[in-house]
């Protein structure tokens, strides 16, 4: 059995890890799967370099609202998916051929890592040891128990990207980011795209205005099939796949070249093995202090495997708490997930960070609330904006922003102001009358939201 001083699970966050201050330590990196982890290979990269490409084309869709003759003729797929991976393609074998080649302390093991004792792993038949592990083993895509669906092809987010020809028809199973963000890029690009959702909204987590708003837009884009009672049932036939079911009490039948699951996403702790080390867990979900420290000493968590946001620049500060208690475990840092941001790169964008509005109410919490259009500002007024809006909740008697929430162009963008003064502790005065707005910029809409506050 190999010892090591630490051993890294998951080439995502985990590969930052390594930094020239360990040169002295013995290390062993672990990765199963495409190295580099989730986002860079089939994750938050990937799909916004699609993201991209879709807007442009549903943004010439509409451009005659602005008094302008355009139209898609083609879209080369194969162009879009090499424009993609072409790019992120060599960045991972780079990385996996640095830090297997050019990093003499560091030992690369290739495939599945399982705990088998108290820490102890085992990888391909070979064990290794180590005092301090960092965990960062992501998630994988969950694939529910629909009758049939095991017995038809289907994509998830990991290889729907990489099809190699755009399918002329797509059913999306699911209702959250992923589903909305893909499902823009498909419908961008040409698919004619159905989405099927077990409850009767897109994207419930976000506040019930933005949900509400995103649900009506998605509508108007794709067929949406929603409220089921019982999850639908799949069979092929032939080239096709045939899914049945009852939304909202009606019957249908959809038709479609590619299915979908983009029902979520669940850690990696079970497939770990960490039981067998005397990790706790939630299901499959690894439970770590603020600290990214396990109950188990020197073994630390972070990322997908351990919190429930499943964001990578959360993940990013995690791994660097980890490694940095890993390392001087005399001045511990700490990790405060309260102000998480986050945002989906749908069309419309949503960006949110904080409470929403039935968050305060269940809470008991004292709020006023204002809701300002894009359209009400002179920038909205270029973009011929009927849609966008920001809404703000703020304590009533503290004056402090609890909860940001945006829809539309550009809002992940726009809410970082929001988040620094969440952040730094302003109040919604001060946010609304320290310092100028630049005029006719779209931040305008923002001030105005705090103003109406």
């Amino acid at each position: 059995m190999q010892e090591f001083d630490l051993i890294i699970v998951g080439s995502g966050s985990g590969n930052s890890i390594p930094s020239p201050e360990l040169d002295g330590w013995k290390i062993a990196l672990v990765e199963r799967d495409v190295f580099g982890g989730t986002c860079l290979n089939r994750g938050c990269i990937p799909s916004k370099m699609f993201v991209y490409a879709g807007e442009v084309a549903e943004n010439i869709r509409h451009a005659a609202k602005y008094g302008i003759d355009a139209q898609v003729n083609s879209v080369d797929w194969p162009s879009i998916v090499q424009r993609v991976f072409g790019r992120i393609d060599p960045i991972a074998a780079g990385g996996e051929d640095y830090r297997t080649n050019q990093c003499d302390h560091i030992t690369v093991f290739r495939g599945s890592g399982a705990f088998v004792d108290h820490k102890v792993l085992e990888v391909n038949g070979e064990r290794i040891t180590a005092p301090k592990f960092l965990l960062g083993a992501g998630a994988r895509s969950f694939i529910p128990p629909h009758d049939g669906l095991d017995q038809v092809p289907f994509h998830t987010s990991d290889t729907v990207m990489r099809l190699p020809q755009l399918p002329e028809r797509m059913a999306i199973i699911g209702g959250g980011y992923i589903a909305s963000e893909l499902g823009h890029v498909f419908g961008a690009l040409g698919t004619d795209v159905t989405i099927i959702n077990r409850g009767p909204i897109l994207l419930r987590y976000e506040d019930d205005d933005i949900s509400a708003r995103a649900t009506e837009i998605y509508g108007s884009r794709f067929r949406l099939l929603m409220g089921h009672e019982q999850p639908p049932t799949y069979r092929q036939d032939g080239a096709e796949t045939v899914i049945t079911g009852v939304a909202a009490g009606e019957a249908y039948e959809c038709r479609v070249d590619v299915v979908l699951v983009a029902t979520g996403r669940i850690p990696n702790g079970d497939e770990l093995n960490v039981a067998a080390t005397g990790v706790d867990t939630d299901g499959s979900r690894v439970l770590v202090d603020d600290t990214m420290q396990t109950n188990v000493e020197g073994i630390y968590s972070f990322g997908d495997l351990s919190n429930p946001f499943q964001l990578k620049h959360l993940a990013n500060l995690e791994a660097k708490v980890a490694f940095h208690n890993v390392t001087d475990p005399d001045e511990l840092r700490h990790v405060d997930p309260s102000l998480t941001p986050h945002a989906v790169f749908g069309y419309p964008q949503i960006a949110s960070v904080g409470l929403t509005e039935r968050d305060v109410k269940a809470q008991g919490i004292p709020y006023v609330s204002a809701i300002k259009n894009y359209g009400d500002t002179a920038y909205g007024w270029a973009m011929e904006d009927t849609e966008s809006f920001v809404k703000l909740i703020a304590h009533a008697e503290t004056r402090l922003l609890l909860g940001a929430h945006i829809i539309g162009p550009q809002s992940s963008t726009l809410i970082h102001q929001l988040i620094q003064g969440m952040a730094f502790g302003q109040t919604v005065d001060e946010m609304a009358a320290g310092f100028m707005y630049i005029h006719p910029a779209l931040n305008e809409v923002v001030e105005n939201a705090l103003l109406e506050l």
